[in-house]
């Protein structure tokens, strides 16, 4: 149902939730459990809405590559969600939580494509042939939803429930970094809150971008060069409770710094 009035009346109200900073009821209550399709539609009606208005799209995120959230919201497969300039921020740029709602944070490793990746099938080695370098990443998720009470629906309709991003500076090639075996930290004052490694991300992050490649392909909005792709979580998400600095140290890439002010 494609911009039906239903669609558009979700898409708004997750929209209003957004700029008021006041959540509201899952939308699973208005659409099935495993109508994907319409989940799809709320979150496409917002992003061709943002970007009506200006905004620019500088590449996507992947979501639930966790085979335990896989479970706990009954699907077999990741999601995906827009990112936007307005989303981007630098290693310790200032990230206002006035903005958010019920923000968490979580490790993962970004992908800089230097390649268009058009294929309707696509193999790890066009992923590594595509990719400038990786970098490491803190995604800020954040629920227009109560409560965080989500199922898959709810976060697909809510942009994969995507906030902000922070990009580290330290650019990888692929080639010098193992993926799949790097370790990783996420802590607060010295304090780590969260362990994990690549193979959390689907047991590769590059499973994660080969599905998302081929996906965006499939939608006829293909990866571009210069998108950036979070290619999902390395361990559990934090929540962020107050104003303070989270660090993520992933082996091999060094650190970023999300900074909330």
């Amino acid at each position: 149902m494609p911009n039906s009035p239903l669609i558009q009346t979700l898409a708004h109200r997750l929209r209003e939730a957004e700029s008021s900073r006041r959540p509201v009821a899952p939308v699973r209550g208005e659409i099935a459990l495993d109508d994907m399709a319409s989940a799809y539609a709320v979150q496409q009606f917002n992003v061709d809405a943002r970007v009506s208005s200006g905004e620019r799209i500088v590449g996507r995120k992947i979501g639930l590559t966790s085979l335990a959230v896989q479970k706990q919201l009954g699907v077999d497969q990741p999601d995906f969600g827009a990112l936007f300039a307005s989303m981007a921020y630098g290693d310790s740029q200032p990230v206002p939580l006035a903005t958010l709602i019920q923000p968490k944070v979580e490790a993962e490793i970004a992908l800089v494509l230097e390649r268009d990746l058009t294929h309707g099938k696509h193999t790890f080695a066009d992923i590594l042939r595509a990719t400038a370098y990786a970098v490491a990443a803190i995604e800020v998720v954040d629920s227009r939803i109560e409560q965080w009470n989500i199922r898959f629906v709810d976060t697909v309709a809510d942009n994969a429930s995507s906030a902000c991003f922070v990009l580290g500076s330290r650019p990888v090639k692929l080639s010098g970094i193992d993926l799949a075996a790097c370790a990783m930290t996420l802590s607060r004052d010295g304090e780590v809150l969260s362990r994990g490694n690549g193979a959390a991300c689907l047991g590769n992050p590059l499973n994660a971008a080969v599905w998302l490649a081929d996906r965006m392909a499939q939608l006829g909005t293909p990866l571009r060069a210069g998108d950036v792709v979070l290619t999902g979580a390395l361990g559990p998400m934090v929540p962020v409770a107050e104003a303070g600095t989270f660090v993520t140290e992933i082996e091999g890439m060094g650190s970023v710094r999300a900074v909330f002010a």
